[in-house]
């Protein structure tokens, strides 16, 4: 809204050409975020409060996570409302890519809303059936996919980190692959999000590796340069990504050990979507499994975990996720966070180094 409302008077005041520079409307994105955080997050919580809006323990989880009972949950509207508004200001509103961004950002954060809301009306930990819950994602991926596909025309290409030259065309199948990508990131965030600031810090993270991509594969010089994938106009995405870094930075402020807020479904459901999206669109998808990783080893130690309970009757971990597991090793709360924050850093330094790896 800025952009359109102040780049024109660039004609006669050339302090408003500024607003061309995508870095320019990044920085200043993010920082619009994290005010909106700042602002809003106190208030947020109070309110939470005040309608005893707190989250409910699983009793079959960890002991020390008992203390947490009560701690307001839904605090992924503010993520949420801190990324999109941003997001509304300072893109150009012309661009597809925003707003297929901002519909899956919205999307999953309502199907969370509606899950956190069933947890905290009927006091039941589980809300929303696991069927239930996935119906509604995939009718929103297949939404978002038809769009990124069909609509603004993303190349069914799939780019295989290091092997630059080794591009497979999965055709139709794109589709399906786009849904895989967006539900599985979803999924895999929302079980990382079990310990205080576990979830946000690496999404973070992630927001910020991604940014940089979508600032390199919308620059046709620097994409040539670095021989990966130019894609018009998905530049405009570095704002999306600049204003959920910012968001997620605000949201840690509260959501730091000892957490005085959750995100709750409503936030880590739209983190993860938002992250699956814009991969797709940059064409980075299987990096994000690297950028991604800790939140691709806490789904799948839940998904061997079950696997061998059912199968032989013998659980691989102690609890999974798998941050449970070292919960119930001994080690600290702030440890386990603090160390998955270092393993996401350096795998996001991993994931920018496939730009020059060939």
């Amino acid at each position: 809204m800025l952009y359109h409302l102040l780049f024109p008077l660039h004609s006669n005041y050339s302090f408003f050409n500024v607003f061309r520079y995508i870095t320019f409307r990044t920085i200043y994105a993010a920082i619009t975020a994290l005010l909106i955080c700042f602002l809003l997050g106190p208030w947020l919580i109070r309110v939470l409060r005040s309608h005893q809006i707190g989250q409910t323990i699983r009793l079959d989880g960890p002991e020390s996570h008992l203390s947490k009972e009560g701690t307001p949950t839904m605090g992924g509207l503010l993520i949420v409302l801190a990324t999109v508004i941003p997001t509304l200001l300072w893109a150009n509103l012309a661009s597809p890519y925003i707003w297929i961004a901002v519909f899956v950002t919205l999307g999953f954060g309502a199907i969370g809303f509606v899950d956190d809301y069933t947890k905290v009306i009927r006091k039941d930990s589980k809300g929303l059936s696991a069927r239930r819950k996935l119906i509604a994602q995939f009718a929103l991926a297949v939404a978002a996919a038809g769009l990124i596909y069909m609509d603004i025309g993303i190349k069914d290409t799939v780019i295989i980190p290091f092997l630059k030259n080794v591009r497979p065309s999965l055709g139709f199948l794109y589709i399906p692959f786009i849904v895989l990508v967006i539900v599985g990131a979803s999924n895999a965030v929302n079980l990382t999000d079990g310990l205080d600031g576990l979830a946000i810090g690496p999404s973070i993270i992630a927001a910020g590796t991604y940014m940089l991509f979508a600032y390199l594969t919308g620059n046709v010089k620097i994409a040539n340069y670095l021989q990966i994938q130019y894609v018009p106009g998905v530049g405009e995405l570095t704002i999306f990504c600049g204003a959920l870094a910012g968001a997620g930075l605000g949201f840690l402020w509260f959501n730091a050990y000892p957490a005085e807020l959750f995100m709750g479904d409503t936030g880590s459901l739209s983190l993860g979507a938002a992250l699956g999206t814009v991969a797709v669109m940059v064409k980075q998808e299987l990096v994000l499994v690297l950028v991604g990783g800790v939140f691709v080893v806490e789904a799948l130690s839940v998904i061997f975990q079950v696997t061998s309970y059912k199968t032989r009757r013998k659980r691989i971990f102690r609890m999974a996720p798998i941050h449970h597991h070292f919960e119930l090793k001994g080690w600290a709360e702030p440890k386990i966070i603090v160390r998955f924050w270092i393993i996401s850093i350096i795998l996001a330094l991993l994931a920018i180094s496939t730009l020059k790896i060939r």
